[in-house]
């Protein structure tokens, strides 16, 4: 089914060919990271624009009020989104290398665990969402219509925080196996139902917030079960067979590989909650710029985000690909895999920051009810600084890809870190307070990425995640 041509995956390809052409790639590794990268590039791009479409559909029925509310709301779910893809990074790491060596039952025994960590992990996140909805909105603003809407919205999704992190888990083991197309059928289609959803509750029956954040937990608790039951019987009706069938009565507690897990797992998810978090403060700091500006913010990042959805295939493709040739002990090829990605995924981003670029503003528009809103200009000044910073995003996702694969983790938070709270969210500050004024944020978009991107290569160009992943290979890999 991965050969059904459309636009994304022939526009990846096509940008593939032509590295391939100049001598900057391999063309056979061009086609396969290409085949791997295009189905989660779809899942991105409607997973992110389901969440842009969020936005636009609650800013259209209830004001930039909505808008701010449900971006303060943001970061909280996405909290979720920081555990599971934690777990997942884990996750990942483990299947690749298993299902390169051919270990079935190790590779079962992985993805039990991480389900088990998984719902461990997430469930009193979702219980403090749900108890405490309003003091944790309110730790954000005191703009108190801003708040009260935020709240519902909170809420409602955190009964969708457990489902978020599941979903993570099984689209990476289906990647980690080399089937990114099943995973995007599944996750894709959640958004598309997810949208569906939202217009009725939103538009037909005037639920606003509320209505955005109840099609969240359905379109989730659905995606889940639809990974929970492939997974079991190996295939699923409709969509066909799975590359790997999970027995579910099996053992789901396994000391090692728990441990394993959570050694690789917990620097992804520093990583993954260093964004997260780092919202907080910046939406604080934006709080002080005025709700115009905190509505930009909201719309630019939503933008943001689709943009960035080359990374989510580049990345992933680079993990599983790179994973598969360490599990059989071809350093040599997981190098070459690692090195050429970066710059595939570099060439991809600069074609659709590009585009962005172009339409930036009827983008932006597409948000509001009125034209003349205060948020407009600023929003589209931040999507064009974004088209520049995501660029470097490429790098930084690229080289992050071999180094999560191997379990060398730890060096992406730590870029992470440094870039975001060592640059960005300073430099934000400076722009609130100080003359710099909007200028600070067009900084902190680029140094978010430019610091990442800067240390992660270098890692990368070390090598040494080569010797890092001998330690979690499979107790039966050829060529050791």
């Amino acid at each position: 089914m991965s050969s059904i041509p459309n636009p994304v995956k022939l526009g990846i390809l096509a940008v593939g060919l032509a590295l391939a052409r100049v001598g900057l790639v391999d063309r056979e590794r061009a086609v396969r990271t290409a085949e791997l990268a295009w189905p989660r590039v779809v899942t991105g791009i409607a997973r992110m624009s389901k969440n842009a479409v969020d936005v636009a559909m609650v800013g259209v029925a209830s004001g930039t009020a909505a808008i701010t509310g449900v971006g303060f709301a943001s970061p909280f779910w996405g909290l979720a989104f920081s555990i599971g893809g934690g777990v997942a990074g884990g996750t990942i790491a483990l299947v690749s290398q298993r299902f390169g060596a051919g270990a079935d039952e190790e590779l079962g025994l992985a993805v039990r665990s991480s389900a088990f960590l998984a719902v461990v992990a997430s469930l009193p996140v979702a219980v403090a969402f749900w108890l405490f909805s309003t003091e944790l909105i309110g730790l954000l603003s005191d703009n108190a219509e801003a708040v009260a809407l935020g709240a519902a919205y909170l809420e409602i999704v955190a009964l969708g925080v457990p489902f978020s992190a599941l979903n993570l888990v099984g689209s990476r083991v289906l990647v980690g196996a080399d089937d990114s197309y099943t995973a995007m059928l599944l996750r894709a289609t959640g958004a598309v139902a997810n949208v569906a959803v939202n217009a009725v509750l939103i538009f037909g029956l005037d639920m606003g917030v509320v209505g955005a954040a109840v099609g969240t937990v359905v379109s989730s608790a659905l995606v889940t079960a639809a990974f929970a039951i492939g997974l079991a019987a190996g295939r699923l009706p409709g969509i066909g067979a799975f590359p790997v069938r999970i027995d579910p009565v099996g053992p789901f507690v396994d000391g090692e590989t728990i441990r394993d897990l959570v050694r690789i797992g917990l620097p992804v998810m520093g990583r993954n909650l260093v964004w997260t978090v780092a919202e907080f403060p910046m939406l604080a700091i934006l709080d002080i710029f005025g709700e115009d500006v905190v509505a930009a913010f909201v719309i630019s990042r939503r933008i943001w985000g689709v943009m960035n959805t080359p990374g989510w295939g580049f990345g992933l493709a680079s993990s599983s690909l790179v994973g598969q040739a360490l599990g059989v002990g071809d350093e040599g090829t997981a190098e070459a895999y690692g090195r050429e990605i970066v710059r595939y995924a570099v060439a991809t981003y600069v074609v659709s920051a590009g585009l962005v670029a172009m339409f930036a503003e009827p983008i932006v528009l597409g948000f509001v009810d009125d034209p003349s809103e205060p948020a407009v200009p600023i929003a589209v000044s931040l999507v064009h600084v974004a088209c520049v910073a995501v660029i470097l995003q490429g790098v930084s996702g690229g080289a992050a890809g071999p180094l999560d694969a191997s379990g060398d983790t730890r060096w992406p938070f730590y870029s992470q870190l440094l870039g975001t709270f060592g640059g960005s969210i300073p430099l934000a500050y400076l722009g609130a307070t100080t003359s710099l004024g909007i200028v600070g944020l067009y900084l902190a978009f680029l140094a978010e990425t430019a610091v990442p991107a800067a240390i992660n290569y270098y890692r990368f160009a070390t090598g040494k995640w080569k010797a890092i992943s001998r330690a979690y290979r499979p107790s039966a890999t050829p060529g050791d």
